[in-house]
């Protein structure tokens, strides 16, 4: 379901020398300025995206676009709502669509800069068609652009942060034979020892043990750590070096659990608060995020 946007990513796409501003809130669903899109054919662009709205045809297809995506469209208000589309007297009220109706593909935000009549990606390139259906190519192209260089960073951040969890893993792995690993134990005992204190970081970090991952997604392959975000796989590596450490302090594991857990929730707070998407340079010893 597609919720509510809340302004969380802001991103630019340009198109025959216009500027079109792009949010998401979840990093899964986007929301293109219409006001922008509209600039492409009017010095008016809330007149132009109106006129667009009080079609018919507009009206049904949003409609059925909330009916696909939203659980909470109240369909009843819009049978009522539409059956004035494309009349003279008809209004397309944003407002009344989203308050009384519960509808998400369109919402306008305020503001100078920023701000103007955003829609879903699927919604704003309906309507970029209307405006040009040239325009709208050279809309689509840079978009794909843009989505290529975003999935071109996640995969390389995704595999090294990967790659350095493999790494602290070793050292995780070396610090149990070191001290849990007793000389009577056979090699099935010692692989329980092995599962039991990587399940102890699984449930440090994800809440839950490998086993119960593995319940709940019969139907994926791989593990739970194969599905880890990057702010996930960073505190992952953090966890396991840390675990290292308290294994050769000999530190109960019923107390290491509550210590990771602590660290995992401290590490994924500071983490989650920044923008992985953009590099961090180091300069007189001091981190910043370029711009």
């Amino acid at each position: 379901m597609v919720k509510k946007m809340i302004q969380a990513k802001k991103e630019t796409i340009h198109a025959l020398g216009i500027d079109i501003g792009i949010y998401t809130a979840d990093f899964e669903n986007e929301y293109i300025s219409l006001t922008d899109i509209a600039r492409f054919r009017s010095s008016d662009p809330r007149i132009t995206i109106h006129s667009w709205l009080r079609n018919r045809d507009v009206v049904d297809f949003l409609g059925l676009w909330e009916a696909l995506h939203n659980t909470d469209f109240k369909r009843s208000e819009f049978d009522t709502f539409k059956k004035d589309a494309g009349s003279n007297a008809f209004t397309f009220s944003i407002k009344k669509w989203t308050d009384e109706m519960g509808a998400v593909g369109i919402v306008s935000k305020s503001g100078r800069y920023g701000g103007g009549i955003f829609a879903h990606s699927d919604i704003a390139m309906e309507f970029a068609s209307w405006i040009s259906p040239e325009f709208k190519l050279y809309i689509v192209k840079d978009y794909r652009r843009l989505k290529s260089d975003e999935n071109s960073r996640l995969s390389l951040n995704w595999n090294l942060n990967r790659e350095i969890s493999k790494l602290n893993y070793r050292i995780h792995t070396d610090a149990i034979k070191g001290k849990l690993i007793l000389p009577q134990l056979t090699s099935m005992q010692k692989s329980f020892v092995y599962a039991d204190e990587a399940d102890l970081l699984n449930v440090a970090l994800f809440g839950e043990t490998a086993k119960e991952w593995r319940d709940e997604n019969p139907d994926k392959k791989g593990n739970i750590r194969d599905y880890a975000d990057i702010p996930h796989l960073l505190v992952l590596a953090n966890l396991e070096s840390y675990n290292a450490i308290l294994i050769k302090e000999g530190v109960p594991q019923s107390e290491r659990l509550v210590k990771l857990r602590e660290t995992a929730e401290s590490q994924l707070g500071t983490i989650l608060s920044l923008d992985l998407q953009k590099p961090i340079l180091i300069e007189n010893g001091t981190k910043r995020i370029v711009k």
